[in-house]
């Protein structure tokens, strides 16, 4: 039996090195949010969102939201700060994410992945719903489809995007788009942050709107 070779070189006990491979990282990330504050739109935007899904769930409408992988997670992490709670005691509001596992493998079992999300808004949708799609590329076609479907059902829609926006940039009636900082390279981890950041002040801001201080 022939054995792998060792690599060549890790980084297991330089405790240095990685300290400052870390630090570099989270200094990418401080800059990241400092490039997202310094367009005053991408705050007002909560704002503007918090003022739709309010009158959405005052009208007796709801939230839906979709993502894949950590936009998955984060969909499911908003929904339930709405539907659960955040901050402090306040009525339940109703916000569901996209994340059963047996109507995501069904329908991608039967219909194809690029379905899951679409035939979920066909199945839930309703004229006056608000949906929020979280996608870092922009591209995701089972994302692309889930607007689509949104759209054909009168439904309002929010996209939390990055990287340039891709295919969904310019679709929904509110959207963000994450941009990296000067020279630097903006991974999807950091776009994710940036968007969890935004879902939190989001629910923040409804809370304010509905239930005041």
């Amino acid at each position: 039996m022939t054995s792998k070779p060792a690599p060549t070189h890790t980084l297991a006990h330089d405790t240095d090195s990685i300290t400052r491979l870390v630090r570099d990282d989270l200094h990418v990330a401080a800059r990241t949010l400092e490039a997202f504050l310094s367009v005053d739109a991408n705050v007002r935007r909560i704002a503007e969102a918090s003022a739709m899904i309010y009158e959405a769930i005052r009208s007796g409408n709801k939230v839906l939201a979709i993502g894949n992988g950590g936009s998955c997670a984060d969909a499911a992490h908003f929904c339930e700060e709405l539907s659960g709670r955040f901050r402090d005691e306040r009525p339940a509001l109703p916000a569901i994410a996209c994340n059963d596992a047996g109507h995501i493998t069904c329908t991608a079992n039967d219909y194809g992945y690029d379905a899951v999300f679409s035939r979920w808004v066909e199945a839930l949708g309703h004229s006056g719903d608000v949906l929020i799609a979280l996608s870092t590329s922009g591209n995701s076609p089972n994302v692309i489809r889930a607007m689509d479907a949104a759209s054909e059902r009168g439904l309002k829609t929010i996209c939390l995007l990055g990287k340039g926006g891709g295919k969904l940039a310019g679709r929904a009636d509110l959207e963000w788009i994450v941009a990296p900082a000067t020279g630097d390279v903006l991974h999807a981890d950091r776009i994710q942050e940036i968007h969890m950041l935004i879902l939190h002040n989001l629910v923040r801001a409804i809370e304010l709107r509905m239930f005041g201080k």
